[in-house]
This record gives structure tokens, sequence and C-alpha cells, in this order.
């Protein structure tokens, strides 16, 4: 057995030192660093993309809160238009007859719808009570010519009897105001039998013009009466000529001007268009209704149209003050007055106050508060404010 080395180190069972100790794998390093880089990229990303999604919120956000709105272009009204108003269609001349002394109808020769000429019986009255009144006319006329006759006779005696002095002067002018007295007796009985006998052709109805029928409210038998709420007994129209009144409204009074003239319909003649010329105006508004009366006249040759009918008349409008015309729905009523919303330049709300110088329906004419090249927005929104940002949907 050979002798061991005493220089050897002793065998403790253990390895060698320079195997225990670690050593670094080549490259770990290397992806060490490469897998911080890859996680600060990780990192930076998603921050980037968390701040860039709560910017794209945010300009979503912000431009859902900017209202888009409808512009329109203002329109010219280079020319007029018409106002549609209601006619009362009458004739010319109407006259109603009624009876200017009682009595029961005798007879009427005329009814509705007939042609009458000037003069011509209508009907007759008999009136029994003026006869009873004519008789004591004449009578009380007789009895007042017999006493002036004797007063006249007694008075020449008395003239003659005051010429020889045998009666005083007292007496002569006595008899001479009897006499005066007995002369204005006769006088008033004369006028009393007048009177009577101009109420006996009342008796007798007769049309004051040439026209036409349009009304009876007698019959054989009848009573009629005078009185202020008598009802005519006939009436009679002149239907050659017509008029037409039209109530204008205040607004448009100022329209009405010396020559003007309408068109008009009437509703058994669809589709044909009458005209008719301006006649007369009232020249004052009545308060009652606001508006002014107007007439036109116009010729009714062929009794076409029949008094009494309605009408629906195109009044005739000029253009507006400006020419600007708006519609209705681009208007707000404020504490202000009548506004509309404008947008500018810079997208940016601008309410302007308005008059209207006439109302259409539909639209409006605008007196003044707008120019041609406003954008006017469409169907504004109540809560719009004179700043406003807003977005134009139809550039």
């Amino acid at each position: 057995m050979p002798d061991k080395n005493p220089d050897a180190p002793a065998d403790s069972g253990r390895a060698p030192e320079h195997l225990l100790r670690h050593t670094t794998p080549p490259g770990l390093k290397r992806w060490g660093k490469l897998a911080v880089a890859v996680a600060v990229a990780i990192a930076v990303v998603g921050i980037g993309l968390r701040q860039w999604r709560a910017h794209t919120t945010q300009v979503w956000t912000d431009d859902q809160s900017v209202l888009t709105v409808q512009v329109i272009k203002l329109s010219s009204t280079k020319t007029g238009g018409a106002l549609n108003l209601p006619g009362d269609v009458q004739a010319f001349t109407t006259a109603p007859i009624y009876a200017q002394a009682s009595g029961y109808v005798r007879k009427w020769y005329v009814d509705i719808g007939t042609k009458v000429k000037r003069n011509q019986l209508l009907a007759e009255l008999d009136t029994p009570n003026l006869a009873g009144q004519s008789a004591q006319a004449r009578a009380n006329l007789i009895n007042a010519q017999a006493a002036q006759k004797l007063a006249a006779a007694t008075t020449a005696r008395y003239d003659a009897l005051f010429a020889q002095g045998a009666v005083s002067r007292q007496d002569k002018d006595e008899k001479d105001a009897d006499l005066a007295a007995k002369d204005a007796a006769v006088a008033a009985g004369r006028a009393a039998l007048f009177s009577i006998s101009s109420q006996e052709d009342f008796r007798r109805l007769t049309a004051p013009f040439d026209g036409v029928v349009t009304s009876r409210a007698v019959d054989v038998g009848a009573l009629v009466t005078v009185g202020n709420n008598a009802t005519p007994l006939f009436t009679v129209s002149d239907l050659s000529k017509l008029r037409i009144y039209v109530r204008v409204p205040q607004n448009y009074a100022s329209y009405i001007r010396p020559g003007m003239t309408i068109s008009f319909t009437v509703p058994q003649y669809q589709g044909r268009v009458f005209h008719a010329a301006l006649a007369a105006s009232a020249g004052a508004v009545a308060s009652a209704t606001g508006t002014v009366l107007v007439q036109f006249g116009l010729d009714n040759k062929d009794s076409t149209l029949q008094p009494g009918a309605y009408a629906e008349v195109k009044f005739p409008l000029p253009p507006g003050a400006n020419g600007i015309s708006v519609p209705a729905t681009a208007l707000l009523f404020r504490d202000e007055g009548m506004q509309v919303a404008t947008v500018d330049a810079n997208s940016r709300v601008k309410l302007k106050t308005i008059s209207i110088s006439r109302d259409m329906g539909a639209t409006v004419d605008v007196g003044s508060g707008l120019s041609p090249n406003d954008r006017i927005i469409d169907n504004p929104a109540d809560a719009l404010r004179d700043g406003d940002e807003v977005r134009v949907a139809n550039r």
C-alpha cells in the first residue's frame, strides 16, 4: 500500500471550489435588458393609449355639446302676393218696400224672382181706417169753408157800416180777426185732406226702379202695420251692378289704393275667376273688428252672380318693405319681441329682433332687422342664446 503524500490535500468529499462558483450564462443580461425595455415600452404605450382615449372621449363629448342647425337662404319677394279674405256680394241698389199705411193686403202681383220696371204695381192694400179719415177730413174742410164764407160776408157788412160810422173800429177789427181765423181753418182743412189723400196713394205699392223682386213677405188678407219693427213687404234689387264688401285687416289698410282691382271666386262657379274694381273705402278702422270696410263694384248684366253670395277675395299686396321673406318656422317669441336666430362667420348665434310688415301664414315679410346676407336658423331651439356655438349642417 503506497504511502500517502503529506502535502496532498485531505479528501473532504466536496467538489473543487472552482466548480462550486456560479457563472452567468452567456446572453442572459442582454435578454434581461430586453425584457425591461419591452415592459417599459408596454407601460408607455398603455399610458399613451389611455391618454389618447381620454382625449378622444373629451373631443367627442365637446363635439356632441355643439348644436347642429339648419340654415335657410333668404328669399326676395320681388313680386307681390295676395291675401285671401272673405267677401260679401250685395246688389248695388236694394230697396226694401214697407207699408206706409196700415191695412189688409187685397192682392199682390209679383213674386220672388220677378223682373219689374220702375213704378210697376207690386200689391194693393185695403185701408178702411184711412178711408174714414179721408171722409172726415173732407167734412171738416167743408165745414171750415162754410164758416169762412159766413165770416167773409159779415166782415164785408161791418166794413160798410164802419165807413158810415155805424159801428166802432173795435167791432170792425173783431170781424176782420174772425175772418182771418176762418181762412186759417180752411187752409188747415185743406192740408189735412191732402195728407190723408197722400196716404191713400200708399195703398198701391210700386217698384222704385227697374230690378228683380228678391223677397216677398205678404199674402192676401194679411194685416200690415206701420212701425219701426215692421217687416218689408217686398225687396227689389238692381242686379245689373253688384257690390262686394271686404273687411281688410288694419295691417293691410295702407295697401288700399284708388283704381285697384281684386279677383274673387264664388262656390257655385268652381274655377271661374271674377274681377271687381275699388268703389269706396270707409277710411276708418272698426274698433270691434280691427278692419277697414272696403267696397268693390262690378257689372252683372247677365245676372250671373246673386246678391248675398259668399266670395273668396284675393286682395293684392305689393312686395314687402325690404323684400325679405322668412318662414314662420324660423321665428322666436321672446320677451324682447319677435326674433330670429342667425349664424355669424364664426359659427356663433346672433339673435336679431325684427318687425313684421305682413303675415302670409307660412311666411312673413320682414320690415326691419334683417339683411339679405343673414343666415337664418330654421326651427331654432328655445334654449339658443347669443354667442352659442353651433354647427351648420347644410353648408
